[in-house]
């Protein structure tokens, strides 16, 4: 068999395994779909896609499957009538969950004789396929190498990270948390000026560049922080930490919310009480990595 041309299966049609399942057949691999909802299959099928009947007929048709689903507890409710079946084969599950999740059911799948790659998609559906996505993998190396070249269709940043099977899931859920704060402090911040007229997309013209900034920051934050080393570069934690009380004090004034920078300085006044008012802003990763239940 030609690795380049595997036989792949994708179960889970939304609008991301239906893009998973298109990304296959347009680049000539013989690509089984199975979905709870038949009608989401109809176009793959009219574009060559062959439709199984149910879950076991989709895994005996190919030697790599896909799954892509609503949660890991969908996972498990489809795959595990299936029992022996899955033997022999390589189930990539690009379903999101915890890396807990993915650990259980790597144990469980490796107990029935399958090989099993844990996933994660750093992309929205129209972007599978092409430069601008990333996917990450994880689990045993001999099975993500034997299918690199078929998975690496689905994205230019195909990246396997380790044997660890949470790996995938551990970084989905910290990219998005970085995500959704720079997000949330966009929003913060375009509330802010709004009160004085400043319409979000001239904001967003300051912000954008700001954003980009901070990003050439990363790498060298990461060096403080692996070595825990954070003599102050420019300017100290105790020194942000001013900055953050005016911005809690603008945002109460203005009648915007101040949760968010509030949060941010809470944290803050704990690194100063904790000895670091003159340590670099790196020195706040040591707050995050409390246990969640420390309020001391």
């Amino acid at each position: 068999m030609n690795i380049d041309k595997t036989p792949v299966t994708v179960v889970g049609l939304g609008l991301m395994g239906r893009a998973l399942a298109g990304t296959f057949l347009r680049a000539g691999h013989p690509t089984t779909v199975w979905n709870r909802t038949t009608a989401r299959a109809a176009e793959l099928v009219a574009e060559g896609a062959r439709l199984a009947g149910s879950p076991a007929q989709a895994v005996a048709a190919s030697p790599l499957v896909i799954v892509c689903v609503s949660d890991y507890a969908a996972v498990r409710e489809l795959l595990e009538p299936l029992g022996d079946s899955l033997g022999g084969r390589v189930l990539v599950n690009l379903t999101s969950g915890t890396s807990e999740e993915a650990r259980r059911t790597a144990e469980w799948l490796t107990r029935r004789g399958g090989s099993y790659l844990d996933g994660a998609i750093m992309a929205v559906p129209p972007a599978i396929g092409t430069a601008e996505a990333t996917l990450f993998y994880s689990g045993p190396r001999a099975a993500f190498d034997r299918h690199e070249p078929t998975l690496r269709l689905l994205g230019a940043g195909t990246t396997y990270l380790g044997a660890d099977h949470g790996l995938s899931s551990l970084h989905d859920v910290a990219m998005l948390g970085a995500m959704w704060s720079v997000l949330n402090s966009f929003f913060q911040g375009a509330a802010l000026v709004g009160t004085a007229g400043v319409d979000a997309a001239t904001f967003a013209s300051f912000a954008g560049p700001l954003i980009g900034t901070v990003r050439d920051w990363l790498p060298d934050l990461a060096q403080q922080i692996d070595k825990r080393e954070y003599t102050a570069r420019d300017a100290t934690i105790g020194t942000h930490l001013g900055a953050m009380a005016h911005l809690v004090h603008e945002s109460e004034s203005l009648g915007i919310d101040a949760e968010l920078p509030r949060l941010l300085k809470a944290m803050a006044d704990r690194a100063v009480a904790d000895g670091h008012a003159d340590s670099d802003y790196a020195a706040m990763i040591e707050q995050f990595r409390r246990p969640s239940h420390d309020d001391g």
